[in-house]
């Protein structure tokens, strides 16, 4: 059969993308071409050639990509830590800076005795990416997940279902509004770390085609200053973590003052804003008195 040379189509995929307004073409483009060929991206190179009909798969996949379709949706997959999720329509693409924040709680739970089997709560999970991610990385946790929208919910199944079979230790999943009185109360006072990612975009915000057209908006938006969801849920934490627990909150680069504020107010000590990959704010951490 010929083969076709793969570098061309990824320089023409690269410069259709950039006239689209992609913000990173070249590593798009070369993440549809591993994606389609079935390698890793860094391993691109050891395959020069490549048959026609995976170039012609590939080039449509840029055309969706061009249309500002999220790469993720293409792929199918997202990474969190060292897993690999599920993601499409009706659930949130988990974000590169989320790392930062699952970086900080896998430090936060290392640092507890190690003979004490840590309890973590995911509010606004999602695909389940924190919980998952927690989970197989501490396989000696207790890690409960909560996501109200259904659409998400079933994404956050799917996800777990698929991290059982490869061997990892369930969470347990539940679907309930996180600002509820009457949440989780069997852990009040037992939790180590809560863990959240949840909508907080203030209203009206300006956003890239691919979060406004594709991910859920009930996900994104958090009330006229993007609070709203998390004031709701700040009891809910305060009342699940122990003394000397912790917590930490993903935000809008906009609100982390804010929200910090609204900590101090609270119950907690040790209130701290981190930046993301960009060095914009991007969550706060704090421990509960």
């Amino acid at each position: 059969m010929t083969r076709e040379a793969l570098r061309p189509a990824i320089n023409d995929a690269i410069e259709t993308l950039r006239q689209a307004g992609v913000h990173s073409p070249q590593a798009d483009a070369e993440q549809l071409a591993a994606h389609v060929i079935g390698v890793e991206r860094s391993r691109l190179v050891l395959t020069p050639l490549v048959a026609p009909d995976r170039l012609a798969e590939f080039r449509a996949l840029v055309d969706r990509r061009a249309q500002r379709i999220p790469l993720q949706h293409l792929t199918g997959t997202v990474a969190m830590g060292e897993i690999e999720l599920a993601v499409g329509p009706g659930v949130f693409v988990p974000r590169p800076e989320t790392e930062l924040l699952f970086a900080w709680a896998l430090a936060q739970l290392e640092a507890l005795p190690h003979d004490h089997a840590p309890i973590v709560v995911d509010l606004c999970t999602g695909s389940g990416a924190l919980a998952l991610a927690i989970a197989h990385a501490r396989p000696d946790a207790d890690v409960r997940a909560v996501e109200l929208d259904p659409a998400a919910l079933s994404w956050a199944r799917r996800n777990a279902d698929q991290c059982i079979a490869d061997g990892d230790t369930p969470i347990t999943l539940y679907a309930d509004d996180v600002t509820d009185p009457a949440l989780l109360t069997e852990l009040d006072g037992r939790v180590d770390l809560v863990v959240s990612n949840p909508p907080y975009i203030p209203d009206g915000a300006q956003l890239d085609p691919e979060v406004a057209d594709h991910d859920p908006h009930r996900a994104l938006f958090g009330g006229p200053d993007g609070l709203d969801v998390i004031r709701g849920m700040l009891p809910t934490i305060t009342r699940l973590l122990r003394p000397g627990g912790a917590t930490a909150i993903e935000h809008d680069d906009s609100n982390g003052s804010d929200l910090a504020a609204l900590l101090g107010k609270s119950d907690f000590t040790d209130i701290a804003e981190h930046p993301d990959l960009a060095g914009k704010p991007r969550f706060v951490v704090a421990t509960r008195s």
